[in-house]
Parts: structure tokens; sequence; C-alpha cells
């Protein structure tokens, strides 16, 4: 009898495509051992834990070495204090109001948008905009759903929602049936936003076909544009048809310390194979209760400590830091004549790549020429092709040289 492997798998696209950067960028590395690389790629923050939250962080270690108060296995949904905290501060605001029973704190919005695609049957059909996190596709692949891949890029069974220039970043509704449908704005990787009457237009078609929105809002922390909303329960009806994921990572610099959340509000059903409704909130809380031991209680009280007066001030100074970056990024990038998008609520800049370069010798030309690490665009989907990713998660003084660099180069 032997093993036999899950042929899904096979479907995938070779490399993941932060993985495929970082093997150019080694090989790039081993043969320019003095290249003075400016990394703009991947979404990885370089400020580090406010001292709010570092003091909260050993507190509460403090507290794990001392018998009375010392906490093993917790409740793999989160503690308390901080869905309550969540709650308060991040959806009251907005005129939501959630149960502590629809938070649900976990190790990340990648994990959480990973995994929740094993609630759903396999022939479900689901919608992602194009250009998109690689995470909602591959997921999909790996659970059955996509189909093989085309020469075009695109999977068979997945239907791809374009988001370009020409449509000004603003998916249209999909023409056939779907299930599933993965949004996420501010959008990672074009940055860009939809306004409220836009997001609701989602939120009513989901209501008209029953079909769920996986709603990725990592980066609202970076909104400052008025009409542009944090939440889709800020939408009349979201809450019978959207899952919202959030994330610490990029928000408080918790990328190494993992913790964020998903909220999945007792509102929202599916079917079964009768046709019957299902709630989907128990069988959420059933896979992370079965798979799951919980975010660690330091790593939650340190979560918490955003939260104080203090921590808040300490981030939103970190936020002002990257949007700073963002700026120059933008108006660098305008200046020589580009066409650049996002990197305004957004800390990622999107911007077409000059003379229809294709995304891949785009961006190898930034790593040989100005010694800058990006992402091609196409690595997100082929309606991302011709187009590059930066972030503005360095520091102010390598991104201004980073900006310097491409300036110089000549298209």
């Amino acid at each position: 009898m032997a093993v036999n492997v899950n042929e899904y798998y096979s479907n995938i696209q070779n490399n993941y495509l932060f993985v495929e950067i970082a093997r150019r960028v080694e090989k790039y590395q081993e043969e320019n051992p003095d290249a003075d690389l400016i990394k703009m790629g991947i979404g990885d923050v370089t400020r580090p834990l406010t001292k709010t939250v570092i003091k909260a962080f050993h507190d509460a270690v403090d507290e794990m070495g001392q018998a009375d108060t010392f906490r093993g296995y917790g409740p793999e949904q989160g503690y308390d204090f901080l869905i309550e905290d969540v709650i308060k501060n991040d959806f009251n605001p907005l005129g939501v109001e959630l149960k502590n029973s629809e938070v649900f704190i976990s190790d990340g919005a990648k994990c959480d948008t990973g995994n929740f695609q094993e609630l759903f049957s396999q022939d479900n059909i689901i919608a992602v905009t194009d250009p998109v996190y690689p995470v909602y596709v591959d997921s999909n692949v790996m659970a059955g759903r996509s189909g093989k891949i085309g020469d075009d890029g695109f999977y068979e069974n997945i239907v791809y929602l374009p988001c370009t220039s020409e449509n000004n970043f603003v998916p249209a509704l999909p023409e056939e049936d779907v299930d599933i449908i993965y949004l996420c704005f501010p959008n990672n990787p074009t940055g860009t936003t939809l306004t409220k009457d836009q997001l609701k237009v989602w939120v009513d078609y989901a209501k008209e076909n029953d079909a769920l929105i996986l709603f990725d809002a990592a980066y609202e922390a970076f909104i400052s544009t008025d009409n542009v909303p944090h939440s889709i329960y800020e939408i009349e009806g979201a809450k019978e048809v959207a899952i919202e994921f959030r994330s610490y990572s990029k928000v408080a610099g918790f990328t190494g310390t993992r913790c964020g959340y998903c909220v999945v509000p007792e509102e929202v059903y599916v079917k079964n194979e009768a046709g019957e409704d299902v709630q989907l909130n128990p069988l959420w809380n059933r896979r992370q209760s079965t798979k799951f031991n919980g975010v660690s209680y330091p790593v939650q009280r340190a979560a918490q400590a955003i939260y104080t007066p203090e921590g808040r001030k300490e981030i939103q100074e970190n936020l002002d830091y990257y949007m700073k970056n963002a700026a120059v990024i933008r108006e660098s990038l305008e200046s020589i004549g580009l066409e650049v998008y996002g990197g305004i609520d957004s800390p990622y800049i999107w911007f077409k790549t000059p003379e229809n370069i294709d995304s891949w010798t785009f961006f190898d030309i930034l790593l040989d020429e100005a010694n800058v690490v990006s992402t091609p665009g196409a690595g997100f989907g082929p309606s991302g092709e011709g187009y590059i990713r930066l972030t503005a998660f360095n520091t102010y003084e390598k991104t201004v040289e980073a900006m310097d660099r491409i300036s110089k180069l000549e298209f």
C-alpha cells in the first residue's frame, strides 16, 4: 500500500511568489556580494514594536513565570480581554455592534483567509479580484476548487474580476453565478480602495444571489480618505453575507509576533446538501477548536496594549511614518512620468512599467541597475502583468535612497 499525495497540489504554480523573489534576490546577492540592496518587495515592517506593546509583552511573560499567574491552554477563540477591546475600539466607533462570540483571535489574516475555505464544499465557485493576494487562490487550488491552470495564467474553475487602470481598479460584478467572493480593500497589491457606495454594490449582490463575501481588511488602519469604509459592516446588511479578516501585522508591527482576528457574525448562514440553512459561526468555532490552540497569552496582552491611549499614539506615529514613505514613493515615481496608484490609503504603491516592459523583466532591471527589490505584478495574477508593487515599510532614509536610484534609470 503506497501513500498517495493530494493531487491538487500539482495544480499550484511551482513557487509561491515571495519565495521566488527571495530566490532571485539571494542569487543576485551571492553574485554581487557588495551590492547594497534596498528591499521594498515583501510587505514586512521595519519599525520595532512600540514601548507600550513591549511593556505589556514583558509583563505577561513575567506572569507566566509565577505559579499564581501562570496560564496554560487558553481559549482557542481568544481571551475576552482582547476581544472586548477589539469590539470597543475597532467596531463600536463605526456604529457596528458585535458579540464576543463573533470575534476569533488568530495568528494572522493570512492564516485565516487561507483556512476559512475549509468550511465550504468543493463544488463552490469562487471569485477573486485580479490581481489578487496569492493565498486566496492557492488555498482553493489545494482544496480542489480551481481546476487546471491555463497558458494564460487563469485557473479554469475560478472566476476572475480584473482590476486595472482601465476600470479604475473597481471590479465589475461577475457575469456568471459565484458562491464565494474574495475582496481586499485597501487592496493588496494595488493599494486602491472602494467607497461605501461601491462596496454596497457587492453587499447587495451577495444578498440577492446567496453569495458570501470574504473581506480582507488587513490595511484598514492606513485609511485617511473620507467615505472609504474601514469595515464592510459599515454597509447595511453586510453582517448577513460577509466575514471580515483583520491583522496587527502591518498596523502594529506584529509580522514576527503573529496576531490578528476574524469576525464571523451569527447572522451568516450557508446551505447544506439538503438545502437547509446552516449557521457559519459555530462551524468556524469548531474548526478552530479542532485545529488551532489559540494565540499565546503574552501576544494577546501585547495586542491589547495597542488600544491604550499611549499605545494608540505610538501606533499612529508608526502609521504616519510609513505613509510619509508612501508619499515619497508616489511623488517620486510620478515625477519621472510613471502611472502610479495607491499610496494614499495604503502602504502599497502600484505603478505601470514603462515602455510595456513585462513585470519580471522590470523586477530584474530594478534589482540589477538600482539594487531595489520590488514585487512583479504578474505574481499576483494575469491582470497584474505590466505593473510593479513597492511597499512603504522600509526606513525613510532607504526609501529616499531607493527613489533616487530609480529616478536615475533610463527607460
